[in-house]
Parts: C-alpha cells; structure tokens; sequence
C-alpha cells in the first residue's frame, strides 16, 4: 500500500479502492473535469468588430530579460529545483545570453521545445481534514520549467504593454 495515497472513493456511497489506476481516474475527475462546448449560434451580433494588427517583436534583448528577471521576488521560487530567484538572478548573469537566443527563437519560430511544456504535478494531503479517503482532502501543485516561466512572464509583459498602448480594454 502506498503510504501517502490512501484508498479512495468516488462518493461516500461507493466502496473504498486500493487500485492506483481507479484512484488516478478518480483525482483526474475530480480536478480536470470534462468541459462542454457551449452552443453560441443563436447569438446575433450587430455590431462591427475593428480589426488590428499588433506588431510585436519576437527579438528579446538581453536588457528585456535581465530587467525581467531582476523583477523576481528574491525569497520566492521559480522551478521545480528549489532554487530561489535570489541565487536564479546571479546564474542568469551567466546564462543571459542563451536564454535570449532560447527566448528569441521560440517566440520567432511559434515553436516551443517540448522540455519547456513538461511539468510535475504533486499530490499534498491538506492539513487536519477529518477524512483523507475524500479527493476534498489533497490538493494539487503544478511545477513548471523556470525558463518556462520567464519566457511567460516576458509574454505577459509584452501582451500588457500592447493593451495600454493601444487602449485595448476600457476601465471605467
């Protein structure tokens, strides 16, 4: 028996399982429920809808990233390796360069190497909960490639610019 898996069950009515295929499919329901495509044909719009074309780089600097990247919180972390954006911050000295050309040509190719899409997902049971055979009991945590994540990070931040400059969404 897994010792941090306990067994589980899809609702209090049904018996506990200690099969490890039925309990995934039981923590894939719970957290990745199916989605239904909604049916939007009755809609009329009247409406002309103005077209624009944004033209953004897909050159990055190395002034870009590393201003980026000195924005990181100091005593939080970005990967999965644990290491803190402090110690991130002075490797990205080194490393700067690379990251620009890897940066660069994923956003001039709309290519994205698949080791930048992977991630680990952990299973943390929630503290002092009454009943751990109930999915209720564990949470979920994604852990996503820290070059990843500044390669969004940069992407947001282009993305945020282009909707200021442009007046994209109007706040009242």
């Amino acid at each position: 028996m897994d010792p941090y898996l306990l067994d589980l069950r899809r609702s209090t009515k049904d018996p506990l399982t200690d099969n490890n295929i039925i309990k995934a499919d039981i923590f894939i329901a719970k957290f990745f429920p199916k989605t239904r495509i909604a049916n939007l044909s009755n809609i009329k719009i009247e409406a002309t809808i103005e077209q624009r074309a944004l033209n953004i780089s897909p050159i990055i600097s190395k002034e870009e990233i590393s201003k980026l990247i000195r924005s990181l919180l100091n005593s939080k972390v970005l990967g999965l390796d644990g290491i803190l954006n402090k110690v991130f911050k002075v490797v990205a000295l080194v490393v700067v360069k690379d990251l620009v050309e890897v940066a660069s040509y994923c956003l001039a190719s709309g290519i994205i190497p698949e080791s930048l899409k992977e991630f680990i997902t952990v299973v943390l049971r929630k503290e002092k909960k009454k009943n751990y055979f109930l999915l209720g009991s564990y949470r979920l945590i994604a852990f996503k490639n820290t070059l990843a994540k500044v390669l969004e990070k940069h992407v947001v931040n282009i993305m945020l610019k282009a909707v200021e400059e442009h007046r994209l969404l109007l706040w009242n």
